[in-house]
């Protein structure tokens, strides 16, 4: 059961943190996927993003419904549904392209988030070419990530938490937003599992980060 008086602590936290906790609960471990590796990848992931964008959009609609005070406390649920459908779509376009072991937290972040924040993510993959060169990094450094990441978004959160005090309208527009953004995932993935990955190996310094927090934690 969780601790009630974390939960209150996290609750009273700004925005911004609150989110980048909701994304570091994302990005840690990888979804599994029923998709095996295709010989055209790339139609098939077309079709899984399609599916998934139309999910997205009928989903945070919903959330995006209840007016007033009310819509506010769907801001988050809604963020962590649309994350939870964008997670398994980009497992679902790895395994397309038969890469679902070049999938982990670093490239997770990047295609989720390219499109939201593309400088804080070149601080875990840098593209050239068709060449996406990750950096595995410490726990510290993705958290430090996914912190800008969060208040970037959390500055587009207030303005849709604004929209909430319109039904309906706030609604539509919150589910044709969650439309796009789900495609723009989808492109980003399909781009970097179509393209060669180069993992670049931790130095010491920043195993020894994560190795502190997580002594039995193998990667």
């Amino acid at each position: 059961m969780p601790d009630k008086r974390f939960s209150k602590r996290r609750s009273r936290l700004p925005v911004g943190p609150r989110i980048a906790d909701a994304i570091l609960d994302y990005v840690g471990q990888t979804p599994r996927s029923s998709e095996r590796p295709q010989a055209r990848p790339e139609s098939r992931a077309r079709a899984i993003a399609g599916t998934v964008a139309r999910h997205a959009a009928l989903t945070t609609g919903g959330l995006s419904l209840p007016p007033g005070p009310l819509g506010w406390l769907t801001l988050l649920p809604e963020l962590r549904s649309l994350w939870e459908l964008q997670t398994q779509m980009v497992a679902d376009i790895a395994a397309c392209y038969g890469k679902t072991h070049e999938l982990t937290r670093e490239e997770m972040i990047y295609c989720l988030f390219r499109h939201t924040d593309a400088q804080a993510v070149r601080d875990l993959v840098t593209q050239i070419g068709k060449r996406f060169v990750v950096q595995r990094a410490s726990r510290p450094q993705v958290q430090a990530v996914v912190l800008k990441i969060a208040m970037h978004i959390g500055q587009r959160v207030i303005g849709k938490g604004i929209a909430r005090w319109i039904p309906v309208v706030g609604a539509l527009g919150a589910g044709a937003y969650a439309y796009y953004d789900t495609t723009q995932v989808a492109d980003t993935a399909i781009e970097f599992f179509g393209g060669v990955v180069d993992v670049q190996a931790a130095d010491a310094e920043w195993l020894r980060d994560d190795d502190d927090e997580a002594p039995h934690k193998s990667r």
